[in-house]
């Protein structure tokens, strides 16, 4: 893991933001070695990550928040965080019965491309079970109906709490969060839909949309709110569709974008790259 620190910044629009902020690591001997700067212009909103290396660095790692803060962000009123790279995101996987983005995410956290830990499971299904016997992660099986939702939320809310997880992704879990479940981690769950919401809802989305004819299907991967599939978008994509696509063919092509979408967000929110900002986010390359 890379020994550097990642600061992203939300303030509104003024002199000197930028050089009092790289004024700082330059005076305490922080190496800067990405820098990048976002304005709404409507807004007159500025936005900026500045990622700089630890090694050297003249203030300890534990008391860097605190210098920060009283040295520049008060002064500018700014929405800040500083994460620290070497620290692993643990992730909690929520699943129902669609293997393809479980599996996808599992097998980017065993190869090693995403460098992250899985310390638990929780699904309302018992069918992959196995899958997390063979990968040696706790396996929670907490049935959901409407009569226990509120108590079973509870489970896994305590579970969240006991493994001290720093994000939750929502592989296909068939279940709409709670407001009290969701407001207790704001922008910490990611989620995803295919783009044949909301035009073509119900049990069977793909079937109306061959029916219809449609020329593209894609998907997005957005932070989860109160507001069903319309919280921040994170990533999206778009794949063509013809005539001559099936509906198992279209299914096929919806669940590899879907695959490839929910990655991406993911990998965008552990490598400290978004600044959520109302309902939106700023994605930094």
């Amino acid at each position: 893991m890379k020994e550097t620190a990642i600061l992203l910044i939300s303030c509104t629009d003024q002199s000197g933001v930028v050089a009092a902020v790289t004024d700082f690591l330059q005076k305490n001997s922080g190496n800067i070695i990405n820098l990048d700067e976002h304005i709404e212009t409507e807004s007159r909103q500025f936005f900026m990550r500045v990622e700089w290396q630890l090694k050297g660095f003249a203030i300890p790692e534990e008391k860097v928040k605190d210098y920060f803060e009283t040295l520049v962000a008060k002064r500018f009123e700014m929405d800040w965080d500083i994460e620290f790279c070497q620290c692993i995101p643990r992730v909690a996987l929520f699943v129902s019965k669609h293997a393809h983005c479980f599996f996808d995410i599992l097998n980017r956290w065993e190869s090693g491309e995403w460098k992250i830990e899985i310390p638990l499971i929780i699904s309302n299904h018992e069918k992959f079970h196995h899958i997390a016997e063979r990968h040696k992660i706790p396996y929670y099986h907490i049935p959901i109906t409407k009569a226990n939702k509120k108590e079973m939320e509870k489970k896994e809310m305590a579970l969240i709490e006991k493994y001290n997880i720093d994000l939750i992704i929502l592989a296909r879990y068939m279940q709409i969060l709670t407001g009290e479940f969701i407001e207790n981690y704001p922008n910490k769950i990611i989620n995803i839909h295919h783009s044949s919401l909301p035009a073509f809802p119900g049990a069977n989305p793909y079937r109306s949309a061959y029916e219809r004819g449609v020329k593209i299907m894609g998907a997005t991967a957005h932070y989860v709110t109160e507001d069903l599939d319309a919280g921040p978008i994170i990533a999206q994509d778009i794949i063509p569709i013809s005539h001559n696509d099936s509906i198992a063919e279209m299914r096929r092509k919806g669940k590899d974008v879907e695959k490839r979408v929910l990655a991406q967000a993911v990998w965008e929110h552990i490598n400290h790259k978004i600044i959520p900002y109302k309902n939106k986010t700023i994605v930094f390359s």
